[in-house]
């Protein structure tokens, strides 16, 4: 049984401000209960900046759309759509298509959309262990250019050097408008960009958000991987308000949505799953210096290293390898998935090794660790966004942060 079929039964003079009006994550400063998608009307004190979003985010997923269709969409007044999309226009977001072609009597109406080619955004990602990558994708999230960075070992000051010579790259690429840059960090990130800790990196208290924006001149968002990755599940690839996505790599960290919203915890450390020790049965050390960490048991070079142990060598031994580490990952989940209600959980990380008898492994303890009449049908699956999921996550925080949409 793969993953896949383990499925639920049954106009602006300062460049660098944001669009908005701080209804975003505009430079990283995103409240924690805030949703990603705007539904509703809010007080008169934010509505502006809320109506500008609405009207980008009706536009922004469902296209094409009149002044009227908006107005009935949103709950807005026509005249407060005409007057918002006057300045969209004005500022290169919102186009006229032309009119609608209709069979009743009366004035066609004009069909508006955004303008998907106006601008492009920089995403770069940062979590793999030998190269920095990065992308300028368009306001969808299709990526147009690609460029890359060896890290090979740099630590400290000497990574950093090598993420805005990474930027660079990207920025003179750039054929478009720049929306901003967007980072998708290893590590625990606080919601003003900065990294806490990124011990692969070497980076304690590591300013990176504001050492990018002082570099570049543009809004720029940093956040930890894994958050960043289910935001782009659940902009691109159809994930549920409340989902947890687990990303297996170099280590092991995980986003969660409850609600539509992302949540980061009170020490910015949520979804820092990689270091809490499954089982009392020991295990190897950690990095960490505890011993039987998850990551122990499901980090990608863990899992090669017994993979490729002599006597892993038969499929039988290699699917127990694998069976054992979707266990240790069933084990972590359970008590999140029973707390928190989750209904859906999504695996980010090699296809080959992640969706197949870890995956099995991992729904079958879970099930046998929570109660079945609540969390008998949960969905675990691979992601669909493959290897640029942190690329268009990074996307997604910029599209929120200076749009307003997701």
């Amino acid at each position: 049984m793969t993953a896949s079929e383990v499925q639920r039964s049954s106009s602006r003079t300062d460049p660098s401000a944001p669009l908005t009006t701080g209804q975003g994550f505009a430079h990283g400063k995103a409240p924690q209960t805030r949703v990603l998608r705007p539904s509703a009307k809010v007080l008169p004190e934010h509505a502006r900046g809320h109506n500008r979003s609405l009207v980008l985010q009706t536009l922004y997923r469902d296209g094409r759309r009149s002044r009227a269709d908006i107005a009935r969409q949103t709950g807005l007044t026509r005249v407060t759509v005409s007057a918002l999309v006057a300045d969209l226009i004005a500022d290169g977001l919102v186009v006229e298509l032309g009119q609608r072609e209709e069979t009743r009597p009366g004035k066609p109406a004009t069909l508006l959309d955004l303008d998907r080619a106006a601008f492009v955004i920089v995403g770069l990602d940062l979590s793999e262990h030998a190269t920095f990558s990065g992308a300028l994708l368009d306001l969808d999230g299709a990526i147009s250019a690609r460029a890359e960075v060896q890290l090979a070992g740099s630590t400290g000051d000497d990574a950093v050097q090598k993420v805005l010579a990474l930027a660079q790259q990207l920025v003179e690429l750039a054929t478009a408008p720049i929306l901003g840059i967007g980072v998708g960090s290893p590590g625990v990130v606080d919601l003003g960009g900065v990294v806490l800790s990124a011990p692969n990196l070497g980076w304690n208290g590591m300013p990176l958000q504001s050492i990018l924006a002082d570099r570049f001149g543009l809004p720029v968002v940093v956040a930890n991987d894994a958050n960043a990755a289910i935001l782009a599940e659940h902009s691109f690839g159809g994930a549920e308000s409340d989902a947890m996505l687990i990303k297996i790599g170099h280590g092991v960290g995980a986003g969660l949505l409850l609600g539509g919203t992302p949540l980061f915890g009170s020490r910015f450390a949520a979804g820092e799953i990689g270091h809490v020790v499954v089982g009392t049965d020991g295990g190897a050390v950690c990095a960490c210096g505890k011993r039987g960490c998850l990551e122990t048991w499901l980090s990608i070079p863990n899992l090669i290293e017994r993979l490729e142990r002599p006597e892993n060598a038969g499929d039988a031994d290699r699917d127990a390898v694998l069976r054992e580490a979707g266990q240790r990952l069933g084990i972590a989940l359970a008590p999140v998935v029973g707390a928190l209600d989750l209904g859906e959980v999504i695996l980010s990380g090699p296809t080959e090794l992640l969706d197949g008898p870890l995956a099995k492994a991992t729904v079958e303890t879970l099930r046998q660790r929570t109660m079945a009449e609540f969390h008998g049908s949960l969905t675990l699956r691979m992601t669909t966004l493959g290897q640029d999921i942190v690329l268009r996550g990074a996307a997604v925080m910029v599209l929120s942060g200076q749009l307003g949409v997701s």
